[in-house]
Formats: structure tokens, sequence, C-alpha cells
């Protein structure tokens, strides 16, 4: 099981007691914990009760965790009727009988040590609170990976060559994804939206001017390389103007953050938002937004996803189910969901209809304006809703343009700036693909996993705050370990999009929505070709019983009370409210663009209603048992349409085959290879679906949701860090 390069064992204990239910031990398994230097991992010959599918990552177990994921560590004595929440570097004054580790992705995994050695089951325990919780970013699993590469360049993981930062899925066309960590990937991606008035900027090369943005970036042509120099003392961060992307009517996305100096704020500004009208065709004016004032902070986010959290792994989940929509509103996550989506639209309405160029301003220009230009690309931009093009896009406005990973995803522990950006960003683009699934090349699956991937600590993807740090931090570690960089910059770290190190080329077929329509994809029906369109009766429908402030999903000035459990939330009085007459001109553009067929490869908007903003299930719900819907879920529409596609695909390669064969060219020589997972056994297949679907798969709650039954164990007081349980404030505590 310890297959991954640079991994050791560090501590292990034998005749450990896997927790498999709440209410009996008949299921649990009996084997032995290690614990390495990138995982936990639970040893057993025993197979999994309950259990008729496992989607298998080639770098975890079954039964492995990641030390990255953890969340918190809770060591229990019941004899003594002592427990303990452990810190690093800890010490633990009483013999563990039970180890409970609450995971970051809602798992709670359970161990019982009734037949371990009382002083291997202490020092285990120690061990994975130490690894999981290390004080320095070097000292995180990805660096002794890397380091054995270099000292070690001919070997390989899972019999493949390590990533080194330049892997990726290749689309139909063999298409790889650009890391934008040169020169040339920025040039192309200006070529690509035609953005003639903008040029390439290496006046950061070798981050000289800061050290949080990259290397190379995008400035309107003209601004001279001396201006941007002197400006950039101005900017927090000193993070001048970024450009994102651009619309075919010339409108640009750029990302700015704000001027510390209140003297010159004035002039700079001037100059900056000059420059960009210039670099529009146009030269339309530019619109600023404020994204500080208008939409929510990492903080309240963050107290909304710990929330969510709570809710979702609550004890015990029957009692909630009278309150749960309410209990859900008062998480405000899909009212954050809902205003992040509400506001990428209307700056969709901007750029799309008032040909004006927009600015996302923050303090820092790292945090939201990462999120909602993500949102307004992926609105805007068929490409980005494509595997390759969806991949860049994160690598652009995430990993490039300086998304604070190693604080907000807390690899450090250092909860005080941890915020779940990222996963919301996910969320959003989840409600998109949920809304309009035949317009996303990727499933829902695929978001799931690379929502994991941030948190497994093998990638340098996911790792940094900035690529600056990359490159100093693994310079700093090349010198410590006598590594030869010659003329590269930093270590290459393995890319997260090298999909191949983690899942076998059948697995990766999950990633592929079977619903999408390409660009050349149109149905026939009836003899007669087809797009995919949406009617006129079927918008009207969707807006039945909303209330009129909410037309169109955008919310409108007058006020409403929504009613008892409702998800419609009347946003925080300072969010963005545009000018009346904009307000109208605005309305008139939604209600326009919804009562006309959609176009799958142009602009999408997203409804905003409450039945319409929904809870991403297979992500916060998929190791729940009591959620689990055997035989249901989604994911029996996927199935029944992969093999519908399937069938498609089947009669194109017979068509094919018939048009060479008639032809005289000789026989077909296709490989008769499926893109699907699910796979028809020929035209016409009538079997019914596998056994082993459920609403949480490919992911399976059994023995991933242990709950403490007898003692209980809410979450909340292990997340705020409290060393009592609710129900058991009786319990003697052990500092």
């Amino acid at each position: 099981p310890f297959s991954v390069l640079g991994e050791i064992v560090v501590n292990e204990v034998n005749f450990v007691r896997k927790c498999i239910a709440t209410d009996t031990s008949q299921y649990d398994l009996w084997g032995k914990l290690v614990c390495t230097n990138f995982k936990i991992s639970f040893i057993t010959d025993d197979p999994m009760p309950l259990q008729k599918f496992h989607y298998k990552n080639l770098l975890l177990g079954e039964h492995d965790v990641p030390l990255t994921c953890i969340e918190q560590i809770v060591t229990v004595n019941d004899t003594k009727r002592k427990q303990k929440v452990l810190g690093p570097n800890q010490k633990l004054k009483f013999n563990p009988t039970e180890l409970i580790i609450y995971c970051k992705d809602f798992r709670i995994v359970r161990f019982r040590f009734d037949e371990a050695g009382p002083e291997s089951a202490k020092k285990v325990c120690l061990a994975i609170a130490h690894y999981s919780q290390p004080t320095d970013l070097q000292l995180l699993f990805a660096f002794e990976y890397v380091g054995e590469i270099y000292h070690n360049p001919a070997k390989k993981v899972n019999g493949i060559d390590p990533g080194g930062g330049v892997g990726g899925i290749s689309s139909a066309s063999g298409q790889q994804t650009p890391l934008f960590e040169t020169f040339s990937d920025w040039d192309r991606e200006i070529k690509r939206t035609g953005a003639s008035e903008w040029r390439v900027c290496s006046v950061n090369e070798g981050y000289m001017i800061s050290t949080c943005l990259p290397e190379y970036f995008v400035v309107p042509s003209s601004l001279a390389d001396q201006d941007l120099k002197l400006y950039s003392y101005s900017f927090i961060g000193r993070r001048m103007p970024l450009w994102s992307w651009n619309h075919p009517n010339g409108s640009a996305l750029v990302r700015m953050a704000n001027i510390k100096d209140v003297l010159q704020q004035r002039r700079i500004d001037q100059r900056i938002c000059n420059a960009i009208t210039r670099s529009h065709p146009l030269r339309s004016d530019v619109y600023k937004s404020d994204l500080d004032k208008c939409l929510p902070n990492i903080q309240e986010i963050q107290a909304a996803h710990i929330k969510l959290k709570q809710l979702c792994v609550n004890e015990p989940f029957d009692e909630t189910e009278e309150k749960w929509l309410s209990s859900l509103e008062n998480t405000r996550w899909l009212e954050y969901i809902r205003a992040f989506l509400k506001h990428s639209a209307e700056l969709v309405y901007m750029m799309e209809c008032k040909h004006v160029s927009v600015v996302l301003q923050e303090e820092e220009g790292r945090d939201l304006s990462c999120l909602a230009a993500s949102l307004i690309q992926v609105m805007l931009d068929p490409y980005f809703r494509t595997i390759v093009g969806f991949q860049s896009l994160i690598q652009k406005e995430w990993v490039m343009a300086g998304y604070q990973f190693l604080d907000r995803c807390n690899h450090l522990k250092r909860s005080d700036k941890e915020s779940p950006l990222f996963l919301m960003f996910l969320d959003c683009v989840w409600q998109l693909l949920e809304q309009y699934p035949a317009a996303f090349e990727f499933s829902e699956v695929y978001l799931t996993i690379l929502y994991d991937s941030a948190r497994i600590s093998l990638f340098g993807t996911f790792l940094f705050n900035c690529p600056h740090q990359r490159v100093k931090e693994s310079t700093e570690f090349a010198i410590s370990k006598n590594i030869q960089l010659g003329d590269e910059k930093g270590l290459r770290f393995p890319c997260v999009w090298d999909w191949s190190l983690q899942f076998t080329s059948r697995d990766r077929l999950l990633f592929h929505n079977p619903l999408y329509i390409g660009k050349s994809a149109p149905s026939v029906h009836n003899g007669a070709l087809r797009t995919f369109k949406r009617s006129k009766k079927n918008y009207s429908s969707t807006l039945r019983g909303v209330p009129p402030a909410l037309k169109n999903g955008i919310i409108g000035e007058q006020e409403f009370l929504p009613r008892r459990n409702s998800l419609i939330l009347k946003l925080k009085p300072d969010f963005f409210q545009p000018a009346e007459g904009q307000s109208h001109s605005m309305e008139q553009y939604f209600r326009d663009w919804f009562a006309k067929p959609v176009d799958l490869h142009g602009v999408i908007l997203p409804h905003l209603s409450g039945t319409q903003i929904k809870l991403w299930k297979l992500c916060y719900f998929r190791w729940v048992p009591e959620a689990q819907i055997n035989h249901g879920g989604s994911i029996t529409a996927f199935h029944r349409v992969s093999l519908l596609a399937d069938e498609v695909d089947m009669l194109n390669r017979s068509l094919r085959q018939y048009k060479s064969n008639s032809s005289l060219q000789g026989p077909c020589l296709e490989l008769d290879q499926s893109r699907m997972y699910f796979r028809a056994n020929g035209l016409n297949d009538t079997s019914g679906a596998p056994d082993f679907l459920s609403s949480s798969f490919p992911f399976s709650p059994v023995g991933n949701l242990c709950r403490r039954s007898i003692l209980g164990t809410p979450l909340s007081k292990f997340l705020s860090g409290a060393k009592i349980w609710l129900s058991t404030e009786t319990l003697a505590n052990e500092d």
C-alpha cells in the first residue's frame, strides 16, 4: 500500500478495530493502523461489509486518509472518562482506547484499541498528530517526494513518469492544459481571445516587482514597463492590474488590488482606466466593481462552511430532519453561492450588453476576484466549460494569480486564514452544470475529485500561496538536499492535471459528461437537423410561483419576505445594487435572454430563485449513510444517458465501417473503444442499472462517517478547538 516514492512508515499498531457502524460492532474490521509521512492507512484482510463498489485512487487505498485532509484528531479513554484533541508536539498522559479522525471532506473515521498494545496505540496517535500538523511548508510530503525524484530520476510512480508540472488530460483534439508559467502561454491566450490591444508583460521576471504576481501577465499595450514599475509601488502587494479575458466585442475583464497611496490614488486610478479604455476598440468606459463591498468576505464564507459541515455530519441525523431546510438556510452557504452567481451575472451583462470593460477591485486582488473572474469566464466562454479549458482557467485565475492555497486550505493548520473559496467556486460551477448539463464537458464526479485533490499533499498545484513561494521554498529545499537545479526555477512538483497519477484511464471516463454537446454535434429528429434548444414554454414554467422580485433570478429593489423554510434570502443591504435606469436595462437583458433558446456554445446565465440553487449532495452527503439512496440519485440518469451515448457511438462506428467497406478502402481499423464509463452491451441494450449504483456513487459512505453514538461527539466542538463535548460535560479533561 506504500507505493508512492518517498513514503515511509513512521509508526504503526496491530490489532486495531476500525468501526464501521455506529450502533453495532458486528461489521467492524480488524487490522493494522499505519501512519506514514503521506497518509494514515488501515491495512486489513477483511472484506469491506455492505459495500458493492469502490472507486480506486492509485495513490490512496480504500481506508487511507491523506495527512493534509485531517481536520482534528481526538483521543479517548473510556475507562478514565478522558478525551483530548491532539495538537502537534503534545503529550498524551493516558493510554487511548479510541481514536477519532475528523476529516476536511466531512468524513469521520473511528478506530478502537481494545486489543492493541497501550503504548503502541499512544505512539501511533502522537505520530498522526505530529505529521498531520506540520509547522513548516517544506515538511509537507510533496517535498520528500520530489526530492526522491531528483535523486532517483529513473524511478516512476504508479508505473508512469512523474508529472513534473506538464501533465494534463488530453481532450479529443489532444490538447494539453496550459500552465501559464511561460510568456508563450499568455501570448496564445491573447490570440485566442482576440485581445489585440493587450500585451504580455515580463517586467516581473524573477519576481523583481511583486512576489505574489506571476512572472508574466497581460497589460494594456499603451502602458510601458517603466510606468508599471512606477505605479506598482502604490498597489497593495505591488499587485498591478491583471488582464483575465477579452470579450469578442473588445470588452476586457481585469483584476486589480486596491491602491494604498491615498494621495496618488485618483491619478493612478485614472491612468489605469484610461489605458484600459484605449485597449477597447470602441474606447468604451470602464466599469469598476468593488468586490469587498458587494460580496461576502472570507471570514463569512468560512463561518458558513463550518455551519454546513456541522449540519451535514450532525448526530443524530434523523432528529434534525424536521428543521433541516431551516438549518441549511441558517448556514448562509447557499445565500453566498447565490450572491457570487448573481454578481457575476450582472458583470456578464456589463461586458456582453453594455460593451464596457470590467475591473474587479479587491483589497489584495487574490481572493474574491479569483472566484468572480472565473465565474464570469465560465458563463461567457464555452472553452472554459471543457475539461482542458476549465483546468487552464484554474491555472490562470487561481494558481498563477496568487490565490493562497496554503493558507486558505489550511495545510499547515493556521486556522485564522482558512476559507473555502475554492470549494465555493466549484459549488458555483456545479450549480451551472446542474442547470445546463449539456453545456459542460465534465461531470460532477470530476468537480468532486478535483476538490479532493486539493487536499493531497503530493501535488504542487494547490500547495502554495503563489508561484514565487514555490520557487523560493523549493530552491531552499534543493540546496539543503544537494539537488542540482540547473536552469530550472525551483523544483518541479507533480501537477494535479496529470490525472493518470491518481486514476486509471477507465476510471477517468467518469470525468466526462455524457450529456455534453460538442461544438459540431447537432441532433437529428425525424430527419430534420436540430440544435439543442430550450423552448419558451419551458422558460415560463421555471418562473411559475416565483415572487415578482425574483423573476429571471435577479433580485429586484422591492423588499419581500421569504416564506418559512425558504432558501430565498435577501442579501445584505450593502451588496451591489445597480442604478435605477441601469437596473431596468439589466432586468430587460435577463428577461430577453431567458426568453430565447439557450445557446450551449454561447453565454449561459444562472437561475437564482430559491428552488434552483441547490445543495451539492454528492460532495457534502456522500459519506452520510442516512442520505444514501440505493439505486437512486442523479447517477441513475447518468448511467442511462451513458448507455444511450455509447449506443450512438456504436452506430457511428458501424456507419463508418460500412462506408469504409463500401468505398473499397479496406476494413476500418478504428479501435472499438468507448468514451463512456458505462457501456452498452449492444444496440437496444435493455439491461438494468448495476446493483452497486447509489446517490453516493462512485464514493461509499461505509465506514467513512462513523459517529460516536454512546458519548456523542458534536463536530462543532472540535472545529472550534474546544476539548469538551456537549454530551460529555462531566468527563474530565486533560490539558
